[in-house]
């Protein structure tokens, strides 16, 4: 099939372009399944894409997105409360602290909303009404109820079947919802929508993956978390490990300028423009319903129960320089990608380049683009010690990624760095997930680096090419020897054999993964049909896609 889609598109831009992105659909199709089939979403069987290749080439001369113009808003100043003002008091300068875990994370971010008093800005790649994500939606409207104006940003990709609940959302006087970078056709299912859109593959393939939270210009929370239960440790069958930053200071409105940077670009569309439906107050309303779950996950505080909170939470903060990295939306179009300076990418690598002695690597999903692995081959050559944390192939949600990483496994090795893969049944999973864990599975979801004695870089982004090269992405480089030895704690039992398999290069060039319990001679995959699946996707031409 793929030699004939070649065929067809021999001479035209447009039928290999189309090709490619089908591919790679079908490619990340596992991936989307593990978020989606958590929450109730059905995406078409993959042999019926076949079936559909030509009507799909039909549609090609549908009409694109018009953009409209906008009146530019901004963030407000700094917000005035009796809890900032405390706050204020007791640190002088920036302050972060590490939400290493789930549940952590998210009584943070209910405990920020509850803060508010002025404004609430909140971008994210992806945001699901499960558990987790009905709390926020629940304390959110609550916040725009007492008067606090609500700024949503919203990446398109998995906004599927909640126009009418995301209409009635904005109809709220003090909330404002904004969807980046949209899909035209919103009808259907994902399948659907991603086969009526397909003539604007290369716009649609850019993505926002950026994750911040500001309130009040007066905290932020900055990282690799998305909205859904499975980033807070609370699904039944699978969850990430995950980590980001809780920050105060003066460094916070700098995340306000990035995000008005985003709310003002021209691809950042209110959901009113976009969708013909109508606002459901019935959708909504089911939305915000939370689980009894949610009880034990987050206590309602009183004014000054917060302010304890607060002043508690900056007694064990860190200090130091907080620098933020965060890539341009597209100028124009996002189809021209490269009009927009990849910040992120290249102070990544040059980060790389300045470090002396060790680097440490934690990223969901690593497939080095040239800059990167040469980068890393630099360091290994400098004398610098590289440690590198992954998913293996049964914890990668995202086969066709893991695909791509295998066929790095051993230029990795050979080059001296050395590699890790998490275990889906790691000994110390309980830290990031609610008990009982015996049938449920872990994944790593976490992007940071650990770079000397003194740099911390905690982000959005993966170490692939989508992160580096397609989508945007964000995160902090903080320079702090406390902070970076605190990460280093969080993380080192995450490289134990208990918790991670080590991979080890035989005199025959074949791998071995290695832990505590037993040796391995080939991946630790979950069935025969994922190495199979493993195996095609190696071969396939999608790399700079994933």
């Amino acid at each position: 099939m793929f030699r004939t889609l070649n065929a067809i598109g021999k001479n035209s831009d447009y039928w290999q372009q189309s090709a490619v992105q089908l591919l790679r659909y079908l490619a990340t199709q596992r991936e989307l399944d593990f978020d989606m089939k958590l929450h109730g979403s059905q995406i078409l069987p993959a042999r019926w894409w076949y079936c559909l290749i030509l009507p799909l080439f039909l549609g090609a001369g549908c009409t694109s997105l018009q953009v409209i113009e906008q009146v530019p808003e901004y963030t407000a100043p700094p917000a005035h409360s009796e809890i900032w003002d405390a706050l204020d008091a007791a640190a002088a300068e920036d302050w972060h602290v590490l939400l290493n875990d789930g549940p952590t994370a998210l009584d943070w971010r209910l405990r920020a909303i509850d803060s508010a008093s002025d404004s609430i800005d909140f971008q994210t790649f992806l945001w699901f009404f499960d558990t987790a994500g009905a709390m926020m939606l629940d304390h959110i409207v609550r916040a725009a109820d007492r008067g606090v104006t609500v700024r949503i940003l919203v990446d398109d990709t998995f906004l599927v079947h909640e126009d009418e609940l995301l209409l009635a959302l904005a109809e709220h006087p003090n909330i404002e919802y904004r969807v980046f970078n949209p899909f035209k056709r919103r009808s259907g299912g994902f399948a659907t929508r991603q086969l009526l859109n397909l003539a604007e593959f290369r716009r649609l393939d850019h993505r926002m993956h950026n994750k911040a939270m500001l309130v009040d210009n007066q905290v932020a929370i900055v990282g690799g978390r998305n909205i859904a239960d499975e980033y807070f440790g609370l699904d039944d069958t699978a969850n990430f490990r995950d980590l980001e930053l809780l920050l105060g200071g003066k460094v916070v409105q700098e995340v306000g300028v990035a995000f008005d940077t985003y709310w003002n670009d021209r691809w950042s569309l209110p959901i009113e423009t976009l969708s013909h439906k109508k606002a459901s107050a019935e959708q909504l309303a089911e939305a915000r319903r939370t689980s009894d779950l949610s009880q034990h996950l987050h206590t309602e505080e009183s004014p000054e129960e917060l302010i304890a909170g607060w002043l508690k939470v900056i007694k064990g903060a860190d200090a130091g320089e907080a620098i933020l990295f965060v890539d341009e939306p597209p100028r124009n179009n996002p189809t021209n990608r490269e009009e927009a300076p990849i910040q992120v990418a290249n102070e990544l690598v040059g980060i790389f380049d300045g470090a002396e002695s060790e680097i440490v690597i934690v990223s969901a999903y690593l497939i080095p683009t040239p800059n990167l692995e040469g980068a890393v081959e630099r360091a290994l050559d400098r004398g610098v010690r590289v440690r590198i944390l992954t998913n293996s192939i049964g914890s990668n949600n995202h086969l066709s990624a893991h695909s791509a990483y295998r066929n790095h496994i051993n230029t990795l090795l050979e080059s001296g760095a050395e590699l890790h893969e998490v275990r889906t049944d790691a000994r110390d999973r309980d830290r990031y997930m609610l008990s009982p864990i015996d049938r449920k599975m872990l994944a790593l979801h976490a992007k940071a680096l650990i770079i000397d004695h003194d740099k911390v870089f905690v982000g959005s982004a993966n170490l692939d090419p989508r992160s580096l090269r397609i989508n945007t992405e964000m995160g902090f480089l903080i320079v702090s020897d406390q902070f970076n030895q605190k990460l280093r704690n969080a993380l080192e039992d995450d490289f134990s054999g208990a918790n991670a398999w080590r991979l080890k290069l035989q005199e025959d060039s074949s791998v071995y993964w290695v832990a505590d319990d037993r040796t391995l001679k080939s991946q630790p995959a979950t069935s025969f049909m994922q190495r199979i699946e493993d195996w095609f996707f190696s071969h396939m031409p999608i790399e700079g896609e994933l």
